[in-house]
Order: C-alpha cells, then structure tokens, then sequence
C-alpha cells in the first residue's frame, strides 16, 4: 500500500444559483475589481493508502459521490498525489 493524499474539489454546476459567490462577487465589485464571473467551490483533502493512485482516486470519487458533493448539482473534480 502507498499513501497518498486525494484532493476533491466540489463546485456547483453552471446554471444552479451560487448565492454565496454573488454575494462575494457584488463586494469585490464594490472594492473596484472588475470580474467575468465567480464561482464558489468547496475543497477537500483526504490522506489514504491504495494499491495505486488510480485505486485511490476511485476511492475519493466514490466519496464524493457518496457524500462530498450532491451529482445532481454539483461538479467535481479529484486529483491524487503520493504523500
């Protein structure tokens, strides 16, 4: 087993309302920066051990799917790397 640390990265798909970066998005507005568009995103990092590091990106999707992110709204993204 080798460990290795998978990061999941959960952002609501396009068209799903994101009041949370509209909020954000109006008051760096305010502050004078100028922006096409700004979405908020939810990451998480997991510490595992798998055989390999596509074991363990099948592991973290699963988690994502299962509980991380919500596939009827969300989008996500998994990236493994070897600790």
């Amino acid at each position: 087993m080798t460990a290795y640390t998978a990061t999941v990265e959960v952002r609501l798909k396009h068209g799903v309302l994101d009041p949370e970066a509209e909020t954000t998005g109006r008051a760096l507005e305010r502050l004078g920066f100028e922006l096409e568009e700004l979405r908020a995103a939810d990451l998480f990092e997991v510490d595992l051990d798998a055989e390999s590091a596509d074991g363990a990106a099948e592991r973290a999707g699963e988690m994502a799917e299962r509980l991380l992110a919500n596939p009827t709204i969300h989008d996500y993204e998994v990236t493994v790397e070897e600790r």
